[in-house]
């Protein structure tokens, strides 16, 4: 699908099949042990992200990109950030805003909506965790290229292209179902790398279960 699609089939399954999964598994509520190695694994990639960026964050602009139910939000906000926290479920953005501390509220922007908006302005750095993991090689580059030419540093997540996911993918390609999650693509950072203008550098890669995921850095 192109990148209007599955912006759309993201928008729609965050909002509606996945809403309540989504705010128990990144809450203090029990889950299945197999959710339990997601939420472990989502832990983790966080704070190799925010391990990106300067521990004092006052008078920066970040843009937490797909922020979800808001924990990066938080965090960022705590150091200081003014943050613009923007998801395109709009269902999932009200759980973030009941979610953050009030004293935290004048630091902190939420819009329903594109992250990748140019309205938004520009930034002293881009966050994004797991919310460009929908979007085929090309498009994701030309995204990446958008962001870059806004702020001086792009920390993301993509998945890697490791055996099992490439089969999961091509599997989940050809039994399509309307409510499944949308698909993620595997990506090659290698051939990112060369699509891409700034330099592109693979930080970490998290495995906790079914959670696999890898941090990439672009810098303009």
């Amino acid at each position: 699908m192109d990148y209007a699609a599955t912006r759309s089939r993201v928008e729609g399954y965050f909002d509606g099949t996945a809403k309540t999964v989504w705010a128990d598994l990144t809450s203090d509520a029990p889950v299945s042990r197999v959710r339990a190695t997601v939420r472990a694994g989502r832990d983790r990639m966080r704070a190799a992200m925010l391990d990106r960026l300067p521990a004092d964050l006052r008078g920066c602009r970040v843009l937490d990109a797909g922020c979800g139910t808001g924990a990066k939000t938080a965090a960022l906000a705590l150091r200081g950030a003014d943050v613009v926290a923007v998801d395109v479920a709009p269902g999932i953005l009200d759980v973030a805003r009941r979610r953050l501390d009030p004293a935290l509220a004048d630091r902190v922007t939420f819009r329903a909506g594109d992250m990748f908006d140019a309205s938004l302005g520009s930034f002293d750095a881009v966050v994004a965790q797991d919310s460009t993991i929908y979007y085929a090689t090309a498009d994701l580059a030309a995204k990446l290229d958008a962001w870059s030419a806004r702020a001086p540093q792009v920390v993301f997540t993509a998945a890697p292209r490791t055996p099992l996911l490439m089969a999961m993918f091509l599997a989940g390609k050809a039994f399509p179902r309307a409510d499944r999650s949308p698909a993620m693509v595997p990506q090659d950072p290698a051939r990112l790398a060369r699509l891409v203008r700034g330099e592109l550098a693979v930080i970490e890669r998290v495995v906790s279960g079914f959670y696999i995921s890898t941090c990439l850095e672009l810098r303009a």
